[in-house]
Protein backbone atom coordinates (compact mmCIF):
# COMPACT_ATOMS: atom_id res chain seq x y z
CA UNK A 1 0.00 0.00 0.00
CA UNK A 2 1.22 3.59 -1.19
CA UNK A 3 2.30 5.39 2.42
CA UNK A 4 3.33 9.44 2.54
CA UNK A 5 7.15 7.60 4.05
CA UNK A 6 9.21 6.63 1.23
CA UNK A 7 9.85 2.99 1.49
CA UNK A 8 12.79 0.88 -1.32
CA UNK A 9 13.60 -2.32 -0.91
CA UNK A 10 17.33 -2.26 -0.88
CA UNK A 11 17.77 -6.80 -0.60
CA UNK A 12 15.90 -8.33 -3.99
CA UNK A 13 16.93 -11.28 -5.79
CA UNK A 14 15.25 -12.28 -9.29
CA UNK A 15 15.20 -15.60 -10.42
CA UNK A 16 18.90 -14.81 -11.69
CA UNK A 17 19.66 -15.78 -8.17
CA UNK A 18 19.58 -19.34 -9.53
CA UNK A 19 17.75 -21.63 -7.26
CA UNK A 20 16.88 -19.25 -4.64
CA UNK A 21 15.12 -16.30 -6.24
CA UNK A 22 11.53 -16.68 -7.27
CA UNK A 23 10.65 -12.92 -8.47
CA UNK A 24 11.00 -12.40 -12.77
CA UNK A 25 12.03 -9.07 -13.27
CA UNK A 26 9.04 -7.38 -15.58
CA UNK A 27 6.37 -8.70 -12.65
CA UNK A 28 8.77 -7.53 -9.76
CA UNK A 29 8.78 -4.36 -11.48
CA UNK A 30 5.31 -4.13 -12.05
CA UNK A 31 4.33 -5.29 -8.59
CA UNK A 32 6.85 -2.42 -7.16
CA UNK A 33 4.80 -0.14 -9.29
CA UNK A 34 1.40 -1.31 -8.11
CA UNK A 35 2.59 -0.35 -4.68
CA UNK A 36 3.89 3.19 -4.96
CA UNK A 37 7.35 2.61 -4.81
CA UNK A 38 9.28 4.68 -6.66
CA UNK A 39 12.73 2.96 -6.40
CA UNK A 40 14.06 -0.74 -6.12
CA UNK A 41 17.34 -2.90 -5.95
CA UNK A 42 18.73 -6.06 -7.26
CA UNK A 43 20.83 -7.83 -5.32
CA UNK A 44 21.11 -11.15 -7.23
CA UNK A 45 23.56 -13.82 -5.52
CA UNK A 46 27.09 -13.59 -6.46
CA UNK A 47 26.26 -12.35 -10.07
CA UNK A 48 24.77 -9.45 -12.31
CA UNK A 49 22.90 -11.57 -14.67
CA UNK A 50 19.73 -9.27 -14.50
CA UNK A 51 21.10 -6.10 -14.56
CA UNK A 52 20.36 -4.93 -18.15
CA UNK A 53 16.78 -6.08 -18.21
CA UNK A 54 16.34 -4.89 -14.43
CA UNK A 55 17.27 -1.31 -15.50
CA UNK A 56 15.46 -1.52 -18.79
CA UNK A 57 12.36 -2.40 -16.86
CA UNK A 58 12.76 0.11 -14.38
CA UNK A 59 13.05 3.03 -16.38
CA UNK A 60 9.98 1.86 -19.14
CA UNK A 61 7.68 2.06 -15.76
CA UNK A 62 8.99 5.10 -13.91
CA UNK A 63 10.70 3.35 -11.30
CA UNK A 64 14.70 4.25 -10.21
CA UNK A 65 16.92 1.35 -10.73
CA UNK A 66 19.28 0.37 -7.79
CA UNK A 67 21.94 -1.99 -9.29
CA UNK A 68 23.85 -4.20 -6.73
CA UNK A 69 24.92 -7.98 -6.15
CA UNK A 70 25.00 -10.19 -3.08
CA UNK A 71 29.16 -10.95 -3.06
CA UNK A 72 29.89 -13.81 -1.53
CA UNK A 73 33.64 -12.40 0.31
CA UNK A 74 35.78 -15.40 0.95
CA UNK A 75 37.08 -15.71 4.62
CA UNK A 76 40.50 -15.30 3.70
CA UNK A 77 42.36 -15.06 0.14
CA UNK A 78 39.77 -15.88 -2.82
CA UNK A 79 42.70 -17.84 -4.15
CA UNK A 80 42.99 -20.31 -1.17
CA UNK A 81 40.23 -23.25 -1.62
CA UNK A 82 40.00 -25.71 1.54
CA UNK A 83 37.21 -25.18 2.92
CA UNK A 84 35.63 -28.69 4.33
CA UNK A 85 32.15 -26.81 3.29
CA UNK A 86 30.20 -24.29 1.14
CA UNK A 87 29.23 -22.46 4.62
CA UNK A 88 32.86 -22.18 5.12
CA UNK A 89 33.85 -21.04 1.79
CA UNK A 90 32.43 -17.53 1.66
CA UNK A 91 29.91 -14.96 4.02
CA UNK A 92 27.60 -12.89 2.33
CA UNK A 93 27.71 -9.09 1.91
CA UNK A 94 25.60 -6.61 0.15
CA UNK A 95 26.64 -4.55 -2.51
CA UNK A 96 24.60 -1.62 -4.11
CA UNK A 97 26.02 1.32 -6.68
CA UNK A 98 25.37 4.75 -5.97
CA UNK A 99 26.76 5.86 -9.41
CA UNK A 100 28.79 5.14 -12.77
CA UNK A 101 31.64 4.56 -10.96
CA UNK A 102 30.68 1.76 -8.04
CA UNK A 103 28.46 0.12 -11.34
CA UNK A 104 31.57 -0.33 -12.97
CA UNK A 105 33.57 -1.72 -9.89
CA UNK A 106 30.31 -4.40 -9.48
CA UNK A 107 31.33 -5.30 -12.98
CA UNK A 108 34.94 -6.14 -11.73
CA UNK A 109 33.96 -7.66 -8.91
CA UNK A 110 31.76 -10.22 -10.16
CA UNK A 111 34.51 -10.96 -13.05
CA UNK A 112 37.23 -11.43 -10.83
CA UNK A 113 34.64 -13.47 -8.66
CA UNK A 114 34.04 -15.76 -11.60
CA UNK A 115 37.49 -16.23 -12.97
CA UNK A 116 40.00 -15.91 -9.73
CA UNK A 117 38.02 -16.74 -6.61
CA UNK A 118 34.95 -19.64 -7.25
CA UNK A 119 34.55 -22.52 -5.14
CA UNK A 120 31.72 -23.82 -4.45
CA UNK A 121 30.64 -19.88 -5.16
CA UNK A 122 32.32 -17.18 -7.23
CA UNK A 123 33.98 -15.12 -4.30
CA UNK A 124 35.73 -11.95 -4.25
CA UNK A 125 38.02 -11.33 -0.82
CA UNK A 126 38.79 -7.97 1.32
CA UNK A 127 41.69 -7.41 -1.13
CA UNK A 128 39.87 -6.39 -4.39
CA UNK A 129 36.86 -5.18 -2.71
CA UNK A 130 38.66 -2.26 -1.20
CA UNK A 131 40.75 -1.83 -4.75
CA UNK A 132 37.15 -1.72 -6.29
CA UNK A 133 35.12 -0.19 -3.38
CA UNK A 134 34.37 3.57 -5.16
CA UNK A 135 31.12 4.03 -5.67
CA UNK A 136 29.90 1.22 -4.00
CA UNK A 137 26.80 1.51 -1.17
CA UNK A 138 27.78 -1.80 1.37
CA UNK A 139 25.62 -3.35 3.83
CA UNK A 140 26.97 -5.69 6.36
CA UNK A 141 25.07 -8.72 5.21
CA UNK A 142 22.20 -11.18 6.09
CA UNK A 143 22.30 -13.91 8.69
CA UNK A 144 24.85 -15.65 6.16
CA UNK A 145 27.08 -12.65 6.58
CA UNK A 146 30.57 -12.71 8.34
CA UNK A 147 29.16 -10.08 10.75
CA UNK A 148 26.50 -12.24 11.46
CA UNK A 149 29.14 -15.05 11.85
CA UNK A 150 30.78 -13.32 14.66
CA UNK A 151 27.54 -12.21 16.30
CA UNK A 152 26.18 -15.65 16.49
CA UNK A 153 29.58 -16.99 18.06
CA UNK A 154 29.23 -14.67 20.82
CA UNK A 155 33.32 -13.18 19.11
CA UNK A 156 31.73 -9.41 19.79
CA UNK A 157 35.69 -8.15 19.79
CA UNK A 158 36.13 -9.85 16.02
CA UNK A 159 32.73 -8.57 15.38
CA UNK A 160 33.83 -4.87 16.11
CA UNK A 161 37.25 -5.57 14.41
CA UNK A 162 34.96 -6.57 11.04
CA UNK A 163 32.77 -3.41 11.33
CA UNK A 164 36.17 -1.20 11.83
CA UNK A 165 37.79 -2.32 8.92
CA UNK A 166 34.56 -1.16 6.47
CA UNK A 167 33.72 1.52 7.94
CA UNK A 168 37.46 2.08 6.96
CA UNK A 169 36.80 1.49 3.60
CA UNK A 170 34.04 3.00 2.78
CA UNK A 171 33.44 5.22 5.14
CA UNK A 172 29.81 6.97 5.38
CA UNK A 173 28.76 4.68 2.79
CA UNK A 174 28.67 1.41 5.22
CA UNK A 175 25.45 0.29 6.99
CA UNK A 176 24.51 -2.32 9.32
CA UNK A 177 21.59 -4.38 8.03
CA UNK A 178 19.44 -6.66 9.91
CA UNK A 179 16.08 -8.18 9.18
CA UNK A 180 13.23 -9.55 11.04
CA UNK A 181 10.93 -12.11 8.95
CA UNK A 182 10.18 -13.97 11.92
CA UNK A 183 13.50 -16.28 12.26
CA UNK A 184 15.24 -16.50 15.75
CA UNK A 185 17.90 -16.54 13.90
CA UNK A 186 17.37 -12.98 12.29
CA UNK A 187 16.41 -11.61 15.69
CA UNK A 188 19.98 -13.02 17.47
CA UNK A 189 22.04 -11.39 15.11
CA UNK A 190 20.06 -8.07 14.81
CA UNK A 191 19.85 -7.72 18.54
CA UNK A 192 23.72 -7.98 18.21
CA UNK A 193 23.58 -5.38 15.32
CA UNK A 194 21.67 -3.01 16.18
CA UNK A 195 24.18 -2.89 19.89
CA UNK A 196 27.16 -2.61 17.66
CA UNK A 197 25.62 0.01 15.55
CA UNK A 198 24.83 1.99 18.99
CA UNK A 199 28.33 2.00 20.19
CA UNK A 200 29.77 2.87 17.08
CA UNK A 201 27.62 5.45 16.01
CA UNK A 202 26.83 3.45 12.36
CA UNK A 203 23.72 3.89 10.87
CA UNK A 204 21.61 0.79 10.50
CA UNK A 205 19.21 -0.95 7.25
CA UNK A 206 16.10 -3.02 7.54
CA UNK A 207 16.11 -5.16 4.46
CA UNK A 208 14.19 -8.51 3.89
CA UNK A 209 15.85 -10.66 1.07
CA UNK A 210 12.30 -9.93 -1.02
CA UNK A 211 11.85 -12.77 -3.11
CA UNK A 212 14.07 -15.65 -2.13
CA UNK A 213 14.15 -18.87 0.31
CA UNK A 214 17.42 -17.41 1.49
CA UNK A 215 19.80 -19.41 3.92
CA UNK A 216 18.31 -18.54 6.89
CA UNK A 217 14.78 -19.14 5.90
CA UNK A 218 14.97 -22.54 4.31
CA UNK A 219 16.18 -23.98 6.99
CA UNK A 220 16.32 -22.06 10.31
CA UNK A 221 19.98 -23.59 11.45
CA UNK A 222 21.92 -23.91 8.32
CA UNK A 223 23.51 -20.26 8.68
CA UNK A 224 24.18 -20.97 12.38
CA UNK A 225 27.93 -21.64 13.48
CA UNK A 226 26.77 -22.96 16.83
CA UNK A 227 24.85 -25.82 15.44
CA UNK A 228 26.05 -28.35 13.09
CA UNK A 229 24.69 -29.80 9.91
Amino acid sequence: MPTDRPFCHLHVHSHYSLLDGANRIPELVKKTKANGMTALALTDHGNLYGALEFYQKCKEAGINPILGYEAYIAPGDRRVKDAARMKEASFHLTLLAKNRTGFKNLIKLSSIAFLEGFYYKPRIDKEVLEAHSEGLICLSGCAAGELSNMILGERMDEAENVVAWYRRVFGDNYYLEIQNAGLDIQKRCADGTVDLANRMGIPLVATTPAGTTCCCASTRTRCDPTKSG
